[in-house]
Protein backbone atom coordinates (compact mmCIF):
# COMPACT_ATOMS: atom_id res chain seq x y z
CA UNK A 1 0.00 0.00 0.00
CA UNK A 2 1.23 3.40 -0.77
CA UNK A 3 1.54 5.62 1.75
CA UNK A 4 1.92 9.21 1.57
CA UNK A 5 4.41 11.70 3.01
CA UNK A 6 4.23 15.39 4.20
CA UNK A 7 6.80 17.84 3.97
CA UNK A 8 7.10 20.79 6.57
CA UNK A 9 9.22 23.73 5.69
CA UNK A 10 9.88 26.60 8.34
CA UNK A 11 10.78 30.17 7.78
CA UNK A 12 14.44 30.87 7.95
CA UNK A 13 15.34 33.56 5.19
CA UNK A 14 18.38 32.47 3.23
CA UNK A 15 18.97 29.57 5.57
CA UNK A 16 15.80 28.35 3.72
CA UNK A 17 18.10 27.06 0.94
CA UNK A 18 19.10 24.49 3.45
CA UNK A 19 15.65 23.14 2.19
CA UNK A 20 17.12 22.64 -1.27
CA UNK A 21 19.73 20.57 -0.28
CA UNK A 22 17.42 18.22 1.86
CA UNK A 23 15.38 17.90 -0.96
CA UNK A 24 18.41 16.93 -3.16
CA UNK A 25 18.89 14.39 -0.54
CA UNK A 26 15.07 13.15 -0.55
CA UNK A 27 15.33 13.07 -4.76
CA UNK A 28 18.12 10.88 -4.61
CA UNK A 29 16.40 8.78 -2.01
CA UNK A 30 13.19 8.79 -4.28
CA UNK A 31 11.37 10.42 -1.56
CA UNK A 32 8.70 12.23 -3.06
CA UNK A 33 6.75 14.58 -0.85
CA UNK A 34 2.91 13.87 -1.56
CA UNK A 35 2.02 17.33 0.45
CA UNK A 36 4.50 20.20 1.02
CA UNK A 37 3.85 23.27 4.13
CA UNK A 38 5.85 26.02 4.37
CA UNK A 39 5.94 29.28 5.90
CA UNK A 40 8.36 32.61 4.32
CA UNK A 41 11.67 30.76 2.38
CA UNK A 42 10.06 27.64 3.41
CA UNK A 43 7.13 28.60 0.66
CA UNK A 44 9.12 29.79 -2.20
CA UNK A 45 10.84 26.53 -1.69
CA UNK A 46 8.17 24.40 -1.92
CA UNK A 47 6.31 26.46 -4.46
CA UNK A 48 9.35 26.13 -6.94
CA UNK A 49 9.98 22.67 -6.41
CA UNK A 50 6.27 21.83 -6.79
CA UNK A 51 6.13 23.41 -9.68
CA UNK A 52 8.91 20.94 -10.91
CA UNK A 53 11.91 23.40 -10.15
CA UNK A 54 14.96 20.85 -9.04
CA UNK A 55 16.90 21.66 -5.89
CA UNK A 56 20.19 22.81 -8.28
CA UNK A 57 17.66 25.09 -9.96
CA UNK A 58 16.30 26.58 -6.42
CA UNK A 59 19.37 27.59 -5.52
CA UNK A 60 20.89 29.05 -8.26
CA UNK A 61 17.46 31.20 -8.65
CA UNK A 62 18.38 32.33 -4.75
CA UNK A 63 22.08 33.01 -6.00
CA UNK A 64 20.94 35.33 -9.19
CA UNK A 65 18.43 38.09 -6.45
CA UNK A 66 20.06 40.60 -4.94
CA UNK A 67 17.76 41.46 -2.15
CA UNK A 68 19.81 44.48 -1.33
CA UNK A 69 19.92 46.02 -4.48
CA UNK A 70 19.39 49.81 -4.36
CA UNK A 71 15.91 48.88 -7.20
CA UNK A 72 13.92 46.95 -3.95
CA UNK A 73 14.11 50.12 -1.34
CA UNK A 74 11.50 51.63 -0.37
CA UNK A 75 11.08 55.12 1.12
CA UNK A 76 6.87 55.43 0.87
CA UNK A 77 6.25 52.03 2.98
CA UNK A 78 6.82 50.34 6.17
CA UNK A 79 9.75 48.33 5.83
CA UNK A 80 13.20 48.75 4.09
CA UNK A 81 12.12 47.10 1.08
CA UNK A 82 9.32 46.79 -0.64
CA UNK A 83 7.87 43.13 -1.41
CA UNK A 84 6.16 44.57 -4.64
CA UNK A 85 9.57 45.19 -5.66
CA UNK A 86 10.30 40.97 -6.23
CA UNK A 87 7.01 40.16 -8.10
CA UNK A 88 8.99 39.91 -11.35
CA UNK A 89 11.11 37.41 -10.88
CA UNK A 90 8.38 35.20 -9.21
CA UNK A 91 6.11 36.26 -12.54
CA UNK A 92 8.96 34.97 -14.82
CA UNK A 93 8.53 30.85 -13.00
CA UNK A 94 4.85 31.09 -12.07
CA UNK A 95 3.33 33.69 -14.62
CA UNK A 96 -0.39 33.47 -13.22
CA UNK A 97 -0.78 29.89 -12.00
CA UNK A 98 -2.70 29.10 -8.88
CA UNK A 99 -1.75 26.96 -5.87
CA UNK A 100 -4.52 24.12 -7.19
CA UNK A 101 -2.72 24.18 -10.68
CA UNK A 102 0.70 22.63 -9.37
CA UNK A 103 1.24 18.83 -9.21
CA UNK A 104 1.86 19.11 -5.78
CA UNK A 105 -0.75 19.98 -3.10
CA UNK A 106 1.49 23.20 -1.27
CA UNK A 107 -0.07 25.00 1.93
CA UNK A 108 1.04 28.28 2.33
CA UNK A 109 0.95 30.90 5.49
CA UNK A 110 0.98 34.02 6.24
CA UNK A 111 0.01 36.78 8.56
CA UNK A 112 -2.81 38.65 8.19
CA UNK A 113 -1.57 41.90 10.15
CA UNK A 114 -4.96 43.50 10.31
CA UNK A 115 -7.40 40.73 11.92
CA UNK A 116 -3.59 39.41 13.71
CA UNK A 117 -4.70 35.86 12.26
CA UNK A 118 -2.78 33.17 10.46
CA UNK A 119 -4.07 32.00 7.45
CA UNK A 120 -3.50 29.56 4.91
CA UNK A 121 -4.49 30.40 1.20
CA UNK A 122 -6.93 28.63 -0.96
CA UNK A 123 -6.08 27.13 -4.03
CA UNK A 124 -7.65 29.73 -6.53
CA UNK A 125 -4.55 32.23 -4.85
CA UNK A 126 -1.98 32.78 -7.35
CA UNK A 127 1.10 31.37 -6.39
CA UNK A 128 3.46 34.62 -6.36
CA UNK A 129 0.69 36.98 -4.06
CA UNK A 130 1.13 34.11 -1.77
CA UNK A 131 4.48 33.34 -1.50
CA UNK A 132 5.06 37.30 -1.53
CA UNK A 133 2.42 37.56 1.36
CA UNK A 134 4.25 34.74 3.09
CA UNK A 135 7.96 36.09 2.81
CA UNK A 136 7.47 39.61 3.82
CA UNK A 137 9.66 39.69 6.84
CA UNK A 138 8.58 42.12 9.02
CA UNK A 139 11.22 45.33 9.95
CA UNK A 140 12.96 44.69 6.53
CA UNK A 141 10.31 43.89 4.08
CA UNK A 142 7.18 46.08 3.69
CA UNK A 143 3.79 44.16 4.37
CA UNK A 144 2.52 42.83 1.30
CA UNK A 145 -0.84 44.03 -0.01
CA UNK A 146 -3.57 41.63 -1.67
CA UNK A 147 -7.14 41.66 -2.19
CA UNK A 148 -7.67 44.66 0.13
CA UNK A 149 -5.36 42.70 3.10
CA UNK A 150 -2.07 43.19 4.69
CA UNK A 151 0.11 40.31 4.53
CA UNK A 152 3.46 39.86 6.62
CA UNK A 153 5.73 36.82 7.04
CA UNK A 154 3.97 33.90 7.89
CA UNK A 155 6.48 32.88 10.51
CA UNK A 156 5.36 36.00 12.88
CA UNK A 157 2.48 33.35 14.16
CA UNK A 158 3.42 29.43 12.37
CA UNK A 159 6.77 29.03 11.49
CA UNK A 160 7.34 25.87 11.46
CA UNK A 161 3.66 24.73 9.64
CA UNK A 162 3.95 21.13 10.23
CA UNK A 163 0.24 21.72 11.50
CA UNK A 164 -0.79 22.35 8.02
CA UNK A 165 -0.47 19.20 7.09
CA UNK A 166 -3.11 17.01 6.07
CA UNK A 167 -4.32 14.23 8.10
CA UNK A 168 -4.40 11.76 5.20
CA UNK A 169 0.03 12.38 5.21
CA UNK A 170 0.95 8.70 7.31
CA UNK A 171 4.98 10.32 7.61
CA UNK A 172 5.52 13.92 8.11
CA UNK A 173 9.19 15.01 7.47
CA UNK A 174 10.23 18.43 9.16
CA UNK A 175 12.84 20.50 7.86
CA UNK A 176 13.68 23.45 10.46
CA UNK A 177 16.47 26.02 10.04
CA UNK A 178 16.29 28.50 12.55
CA UNK A 179 18.31 26.91 15.41
CA UNK A 180 18.97 29.59 17.97
CA UNK A 181 22.75 30.47 18.15
CA UNK A 182 24.99 31.32 21.36
CA UNK A 183 26.07 35.01 20.87
CA UNK A 184 27.57 37.88 22.12
CA UNK A 185 26.91 42.13 22.47
CA UNK A 186 28.84 42.58 19.61
CA UNK A 187 26.68 40.57 17.61
CA UNK A 188 23.70 43.01 17.92
CA UNK A 189 25.60 46.06 16.41
CA UNK A 190 22.77 46.90 13.44
CA UNK A 191 18.79 47.10 12.95
CA UNK A 192 19.45 43.97 11.44
CA UNK A 193 21.04 42.16 13.49
CA UNK A 194 18.85 43.08 16.08
CA UNK A 195 15.44 41.93 13.91
CA UNK A 196 17.01 38.64 13.14
CA UNK A 197 17.61 37.70 16.50
CA UNK A 198 14.70 38.55 18.10
CA UNK A 199 12.23 36.58 15.67
CA UNK A 200 14.49 34.05 15.97
CA UNK A 201 13.65 33.74 19.73
CA UNK A 202 10.31 34.09 19.09
CA UNK A 203 10.57 31.82 16.55
CA UNK A 204 12.40 29.11 18.69
CA UNK A 205 9.71 29.32 21.61
CA UNK A 206 6.40 28.68 19.52
CA UNK A 207 8.22 26.32 16.93
CA UNK A 208 9.31 23.76 19.60
CA UNK A 209 6.05 22.00 20.78
CA UNK A 210 5.73 21.72 16.73
CA UNK A 211 8.31 19.13 16.08
CA UNK A 212 6.21 16.18 17.93
CA UNK A 213 3.75 16.17 14.53
CA UNK A 214 7.02 14.90 12.52
CA UNK A 215 8.15 11.23 12.23
CA UNK A 216 11.78 12.69 10.56
CA UNK A 217 12.98 15.74 11.75
CA UNK A 218 15.83 17.70 9.90
CA UNK A 219 17.49 20.58 12.11
CA UNK A 220 20.81 21.58 11.06
CA UNK A 221 22.56 23.04 14.10
CA UNK A 222 25.91 24.55 11.99
CA UNK A 223 23.40 26.97 10.11
CA UNK A 224 23.58 29.09 13.57
CA UNK A 225 26.70 30.58 11.87
CA UNK A 226 24.94 32.32 9.13
CA UNK A 227 22.73 35.08 9.17
CA UNK A 228 18.78 35.70 8.25
CA UNK A 229 19.66 37.55 5.09
CA UNK A 230 23.25 36.12 3.94
CA UNK A 231 24.02 37.48 0.05
CA UNK A 232 27.36 35.73 -0.37
CA UNK A 233 26.81 33.18 -3.29
CA UNK A 234 29.51 30.82 -1.57
CA UNK A 235 27.66 31.05 1.94
CA UNK A 236 24.59 30.28 -0.21
CA UNK A 237 26.20 27.15 -1.20
CA UNK A 238 27.21 26.53 1.84
CA UNK A 239 23.61 26.95 3.37
CA UNK A 240 22.45 23.89 0.83
CA UNK A 241 25.00 21.74 1.37
CA UNK A 242 24.82 21.78 5.24
CA UNK A 243 21.21 20.94 4.39
CA UNK A 244 22.15 17.75 2.15
CA UNK A 245 24.62 16.79 4.61
CA UNK A 246 22.31 16.61 7.93
CA UNK A 247 19.76 15.33 6.01
CA UNK A 248 22.05 12.28 5.11
CA UNK A 249 23.25 12.22 8.68
CA UNK A 250 19.52 11.89 10.40
CA UNK A 251 18.79 9.12 7.89
CA UNK A 252 21.93 6.96 8.74
CA UNK A 253 20.19 7.19 12.40
CA UNK A 254 16.60 6.57 11.51
CA UNK A 255 15.77 3.19 13.06
CA UNK A 256 15.59 0.63 10.42
CA UNK A 257 11.56 0.44 10.51
CA UNK A 258 11.89 3.95 9.08
CA UNK A 259 13.81 3.05 6.37
CA UNK A 260 11.90 -0.17 5.34
CA UNK A 261 8.51 2.66 5.34
CA UNK A 262 10.43 4.80 2.06
CA UNK A 263 12.16 1.14 0.79
CA UNK A 264 9.13 0.08 0.37
CA UNK A 265 6.68 2.72 -0.74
Amino acid sequence: MNRSIGLALSGGGTKGLAHAGVLQFLTEQKIQPNYIAGTSAGAIIAALYAAGKTPVEILDFFKSIYFFNWRHFTFTKAGFIDAEAFKAYFKTIFKDTCINELPIPIYIAATDLIKGESIVFDGQTKIVDAILASSAFPGVFSPYEFEGNLYSDGGILNHFPTDLLPESSHFNIGVYVSPIQQITPNSLKSIKAVTARSFDLLFGNSSAHKFSNCHWVIQPDALTRYGTFETNKTKMDEIYEIGYAESKKSFALLENNLKTHFQNK
